[in-house]
């Protein structure tokens, strides 16, 4: 399973939701779906636009994680 750190990138970033999402043109409920794991899929696109927004890696906030993500 992938599990996005975003919380991990914005505390780092100093940035809030709000303004990540401003930066990426996504609305807030989206990029709260994301954030909270319920996301099926990213267009890389969105990712490309994340990653130049926190200046960062897609390994920085995309993390592989064993098992299929029905655990919960």
């Amino acid at each position: 399973m992938i599990r996005i750190d975003l919380d991990v990138m914005l505390a780092r970033r100093k940035m809030s939701m709000t303004e990540l999402s401003s930066r990426v043109g996504i609305t807030l409920a989206n990029l709260s779906i994301l954030k909270n794991g319920k996301a099926k899929a990213v267009r890389f696109s969105t990712l490309d636009a994340i990653c130049k927004a926190l200046r960062c890696q897609p390994g920085d906030i995309l993390v592989y994680e064993e098992g299929d993500g029905n655990d919960e």
